[in-house]
């Protein structure tokens, strides 16, 4: 029963991620193995910006179970630029209310995110951009997180 859930839960996830949005220049999620989230696992995704003029939204997608013991997470994020320069930062999402309500949309026992790295965002040049996402709790592997991505999109595409 456990095994038939999970296999349907994974091709509903494909299936979501395979739906791209016109207005992303990218929006995508990785399967995370066995939903054991390991710090060597990092989730890298690669963005062609070619309009450096124009406003992004920069945002972490993110799945879990309900099983997700933690009402937060945090992330590091190193953003490599087509110069080879590195930014790399830390953030913390909350993911749940104290009570335990989950913020995330939910379906099952699945809940999503889109989590915010940069709102209204100026890419300082053309080129490929790389974000490597990884996991930055004490427990290693972090358990129940499904699917890890990023998606970018014009400022003006969420207003």
């Amino acid at each position: 029963m456990f095994r038939s859930t999970l296999v349907c839960l994974l091709f509903i996830g494909l299936l979501l991620s395979a739906c791209k949005n016109p207005g992303a220049l990218v929006d995508e999620y990785a399967p995370i193995e066995q939903n054991n989230w390991t710090y060597l696992k990092k989730v890298r995704v690669a963005v062609k910006v070619e309009n450096q003029t124009v406003p992004y939204h920069v945002f972490i997608n993110l799945r879990h179970t309900a099983d997700y013991r933690y009402s937060n997470i945090y992330i590091r994020i190193r953003q490599i630029n087509p110069d080879k320069s590195i930014k790399l930062f830390r953030k913390e999402y909350r993911l749940a209310n104290p009570d335990g309500e989950w913020l995330g949309t939910g379906s099952g026992n699945l809940y999503s995110y889109q989590l915010p790295i940069y709102l209204n965002y100026r890419f300082p040049e053309k080129g490929t951009y790389i974000f490597e996402l990884e996991q930055n709790m004490r427990d290693n592997p972090l358990k129940e997180i499904t699917d890890v991505g990023l998606r970018v999109e014009e400022a003006s595409a969420k207003n």
